[in-house]
């Protein structure tokens, strides 16, 4: 994905386009579509997120160990690229904004390029991004084995909190942007994505969280609520 250079639309995706989080519903679709013995496993899924919450665990090395138990180690990407895409089917027609959809066109139609920085890995996102119109994902990685197949493991970093950031910078030194050339405009709903937020030109918390009405509140950001 692509375009010429101009201003800059970022978006996050969970709870800021979609409804919903993504990452659990799209494990679950693919768990039953691709190998749906898998399911007896989703008691593990929880005792993983449990120990996330208990701190035993980090986000992605939990997202490692959720994809290995409800994919399995490794996948052909040709599947898994099938998965995502029945996904980013069911997300568009059933959890997403419509508010979101009116944004997303009124900033593509002012000329700014679209991006999607998600924490979500990259190969569920990308089909998500292509149906709305994005022209670039940043998002979480996996490793490939040496025959190409999808691994469940990160390469390099979970897309989330100061790793965004940096994995954002490194994307505009990628793309030969003059960062101080370029208006960001940056909507999330989560206090999770400050360091982006700072990062940006125009923060607009997007959906918030209460932690991060607060914080926009303080720091006289724009605040817009959908459905």
């Amino acid at each position: 994905m692509g375009g010429g250079m101009t201003d800059i639309a970022l978006y996050d995706l969970d709870r800021t386009i979609t409804r919903r989080a993504t990452y659990t519903p799209f494990l679950l679709h693919a768990a039953w579509r691709h190998e749906r013995w898998r399911l007896v496993l989703v008691p593990a899924v929880i005792a993983s997120m449990l120990a996330y919450v208990v701190g035993l665990v980090d986000r992605g090395r939990l997202k490692e160990i959720n994809h290995g138990l409800m994919i399995g180690p490794k996948i052909a990407p040709e599947k898994l690229a099938q998965l995502a895409e029945s996904f980013a089917e069911a997300t568009l027609a059933r959890n997403v904004y419509p508010q979101a959809l009116a944004r997303i066109a009124a900033d593509r139609a002012t000329g700014r390029r679209l991006v999607l920085a998600p924490a979500s890995y990259a190969f569920y996102a990308l089909p998500i991004a292509r149906r709305l119109g994005f022209d670039d994902v940043i998002g979480t990685a996996s490793e490939r084995d040496d025959s190409g197949a999808i691994l469940a493991r990160i390469d390099g970093e979970n897309c989330y909190g100061e790793a965004k950031r940096l994995m954002l910078d490194d994307w505009v030194s990628r793309q030969n942007i003059a960062r101080d050339g370029v208006h960001v405009r940056f909507y999330s709903d989560s206090s999770s994505d400050l360091p982006v937020f700072d990062w940006s030109d125009e923060p607009i918390a997007t959906n918030p969280s209460s932690k991060l009405r607060k914080i926009a509140d303080r720091r006289g950001w724009e605040i817009i609520a959908w459905g």
